[in-house]
C-alpha cells in the first residue's frame, strides 16, 4: 500500500480543478481562510469559472464534502480487504487500509469533512449536513462487516451502526490530535491511535470458540 495515494484522477473540467483546490487549501489551512481568490489561483481558472459552477463559497463547500465522499468512499469500496472470507478480518483490513494511509504531514492524511464542519457546524447549515454525510457514509459502508463480526463474536451491548459511529469519532479525533502534534511525528502518533483502535475490535469481536 502506498500512503497518500490519490484518490481520484487529474482533474480536467474546470469545476474538478476547482474541487481538488479546495481538498488541498481546506487541508492545509481550513475553510474560514480559503477565499475564492485562492481557490481560483491555485486551480488556474477565472473567478469568473468559479461563479460559473458555485453560486457562493457556500455552495463550494457543499460540493466539496459530496466531491471528498465519493471519491474517498470509490477509493475504499474497491480496496482488496472486502474479498477476506472472515467478517473480522475485513473489520480489520479497514483499519490498516487506514493505517497505511497516514504518512507525511497532517495536511496529506486529515478528512476534508471533517475539518470543514469542525469551522462550519454554526455558521453553513448545508455545509454541516453535507459533512455529516459524508462522515456517516463512510460509517455505514462499515456497518455489514461489523455486524457479521458481532454475530460469530457474541458480544453484548453494542450495535454494529454504534460501532461503525466510534470508527469514525476515532479517526477524526485522531486528525486533531495529529494536527496539535504536528511535524514529522503526527503521523506517527496518528498510527499509534489506530493502533489502540484496531487492537480493541481484535478483542471485542473474537469470534467465539
Amino acid at each position: 500500500m502506498i500512503p497518500n495515494q490519490p484518490f481520484r484522477p487529474a482533474p480536467v473540467s474546470a469545476r474538478d480543478k476547482l474541487l481538488e483546490a479546495g481538498v488541498y487549501l481546506v487541508r492545509k489551512q481550513g475553510f474560514s481562510a480559503t477565499s475564492v481568490d485562492q481557490l481560483c489561483a491555485r486551480a488556474g481558472v477565472t473567478k469568473g469559472a468559479f461563479f460559473h459552477h458555485f453560486e457562493s463559497k457556500e455552495a463550494l463547500g457543499v460540493a466539496l464534502a459530496q466531491y471528498w465522499s465519493a471519491s474517498t468512499g470509490a477509493f475504499f469500496a474497491s480496496a482488496p480487504f472486502h474479498h477476506l472470507p472472515d467478517p473480522l478480518d475485513r473489520v480489520l483490513g479497514y483499519i490498516d487500509l487506514r493505517i497505511a494511509l497516514l504518512a507525511g504531514p497532517v495536511e496529506s492524511f486529515s478528512c476534508v469533512a471533517g475539518t470543514m464542519v469542525q469551522e462550519a457546524f454554526l455558521t453553513s447549515d448545508p455545509i454541516r449536513a453535507a459533512c455529516q454525510a459524508s462522515i456517516m457514509g463512510n460509517a455505514a459502508a462499515l456497518e455489514q462487516d461489523l455486524a457479521a463480526a458481532l454475530a460469530r463474536s457474541g458480544a453484548k451491548g453494542v450495535t454494529a451502526a454504534s460501532l461503525a459511529r466510534h470508527v469514525q469519532a476515532v479517526l477524526q479525533g485522531t486528525f486533531i490530535l495529529a494536527k496539535t502534534e504536528g511535524g514529522e511525528s503526527a503521523a506517527e502518533t496518528a498510527r499509534e491511535e489506530l493502533g489502540h483502535l484496531r487492537r480493541y475490535f481484535e478483542i471485542l469481536l473474537k469470534p467465539l470458540n
